[in-house]
């Protein structure tokens, strides 16, 4: 993986989210983006160039509103750059590792993601990330 390239959180309200962060930060939100097949609206901070996205559910069948009615706001996921998503995600499956899905789906922020369930690294989901071509 070539770096940390974003951390998740998630959120109950983003609007109210979007004015913590932003006071907490210094600065606005640069971007929101709903993202309709992971059910989320997003939004996004740069903050010495690694992102914090804030995710809102926007149905209740979503990863996220599950997330937050199993455990409430907050760290949601750690995501990575990488080059080669197709090719990194294979090989941690051949180390241990599980994907969530067999193949990559759209992102948010013009990604293609693909996720790493939790129960295999030590309870952190992690995403792996690559621009779309």
């Amino acid at each position: 993986m070539d770096k940390l390239e974003h951390i998740g959180i998630a959120v109950k309200n983003l609007e109210e989210s979007n004015k913590v962060f932003a006071k907490l930060l210094g600065k606005a939100h640069y971007k929101i983006e709903n993202v309709e097949e992971e059910g989320v609206r997003t939004s996004f901070f740069d903050v010495g160039g690694i992102k914090i996205e804030l995710l809102e559910a926007t149905r209740s069948d979503s990863p996220i509103a599950k997330f937050i009615e199993k455990r409430g706001e907050g760290l949601h996921h750690l995501a990575f750059a990488t080059e080669q998503l197709d090719r990194k995600l294979a090989e941690l499956s051949a180390e241990g590792f599980e994907p969530l899905s067999d193949k990559p789906k759209v992102g948010a922020d013009n990604k293609m993601i693909g996720f790493i369930h939790p129960k295999t690294t030590n309870r952190v989901l992690i995403e792996l990330c690559q621009e779309k071509k």
